[in-house]
């Protein structure tokens, strides 16, 4: 099988002056300019899809919206009967900030996760196009980073493919699995009381805050190539004043999984009984994935849409242009000639995976 970085990576420096390779960069810059934070996909929604439909009528391809929730929707595009798809999320998180651009960078809120990922897969496909095949689709999908709901709403709606590659800032290196989530709320309730006299009350904002220490020294499983489960206590919220006995106090906690999240469910539960209560919001098993022969591998610490997918849209591969380190960031950024090689990978991806 041929080396999937060979024909992208000879010739760096005259790659990035390519006229084709202007309009990647062109086009990743408009993408990171429409505001698309999670709830707010309409208008990059509307963009993609009236893109795609351009490159569809000229390939003689179809587009499709896929009904998320009202004014939010997964752009679905294909060309013949696809065995790969291409996916990977609309949204980004806030703050939203404009592109900016040097010599080796495209700088902005999504650069990396994911708008240059996006501009990749569909250049990777007019490419493939012009090249006269087919049986390949582009799948974009809403609400990757709060719930999936893009994805889970796209697992009920499978159009044949038998694999799917989804796209995340891993610097261009095939991931050989991701963690999972494990998202909850710990609530604690008191009862208000003057501050001068605490015997009268019962602070929420103490129990929160033993129950919290407890889930700190809770231990955690780890795995022999996920590496250790790890915990971030996120948000604390309660209380009423300074001089009232709190009656009520909050924190939102998430937990990278290594497993099904079974066993550290259970032990959430169990290091705070008797101090608060555990709300689950959101349960994410972790995914573990193959390697792929001439592609460098990483393991990733991030949940990913692959398992709101589970197998209805196939075999996951999970790869794309830019690192997770700066992602989430101000100075989120994805490097120009990253942007370049992706578009090779993933046409080499398709090609292989549809032999």
């Amino acid at each position: 099988m041929e080396r999937y970085r060979d024909a992208c990576c000879a010739t760096r420096d005259s790659l990035l002056l390519r006229p084709k390779n202007m309009n990647l960069f062109k086009l990743t810059r408009t993408l990171v300019d429409i505001e698309s934070i999670t709830e707010n996909e309409l208008r990059v929604g509307e963009y993609l899809y009236d893109h795609l439909s351009q490159l569809a009528v000229a390939h003689e391809g179809t587009v499709e919206k896929m009904q998320v929730a009202p004014s939010r929707f997964n752009v679905f595009a294909r060309w013949g009967n696809p065995t790969v798809t291409l996916s990977t999320h609309i949204d980004t998180v806030p703050p939203f900030f404009p592109s900016r651009e040097d010599d080796t960078r495209i700088w902005g809120r999504g650069a990396c996760d994911t708008k240059g990922i996006i501009a990749s897969m569909i250049f990777a496909v007019r490419e493939l196009l012009e090249e006269g095949r087919r049986n390949f689709a582009l799948l974009f999908v809403v609400g990757e980073e709060r719930n999936s709901a893009g994805a889970f709403e796209a697992a009920k709606q499978n159009r044949g493919s038998k694999f799917i590659i989804n796209g995340e800032p891993t610097s261009n290196k095939l991931a050989l699995g991701s963690k999972g989530a494990l998202r909850c709320e710990i609530v604690a309730k008191g009862r208000m009381a003057h501050s001068a006299y605490p015997e009268l009350g019962e602070s929420a904002i103490e129990k929160l805050l033993d129950a919290l220490e407890a889930l700190r020294k809770m231990p955690l499983p780890v795995d022999k190539v996920l590496g250790a489960s790890t915990l971030n206590i996120g948000t604390i919220s309660g209380g009423r004043a300074p001089n009232v006995i709190p009656d009520h106090a909050q924190a939102e906690i998430f937990i990278r999984l290594i497993d099904d999240g079974d066993s550290t469910r259970e032990a959430v539960k169990h290091a705070v009984d008797g101090k608060a209560e555990v709300e689950e919001v959101l349960a994410v098993p972790a995914v573990h994935m193959g390697s792929l022969p001439g592609l460098e591998t990483m393991v990733v610490a991030f949940t990913t849409d692959i398992p709101a997918f589970g197998d209805s849209w196939g075999k996951p591969y999970l790869l794309g242009p830019g690192s997770i380190h700066v992602a989430h960031t101000t100075e989120e950024y994805v490097p120009k000639q990253e942007l370049v090689d992706a578009v090779g990978i993933y046409k080499n991806l398709v090609k292989h995976l549809s032999l």
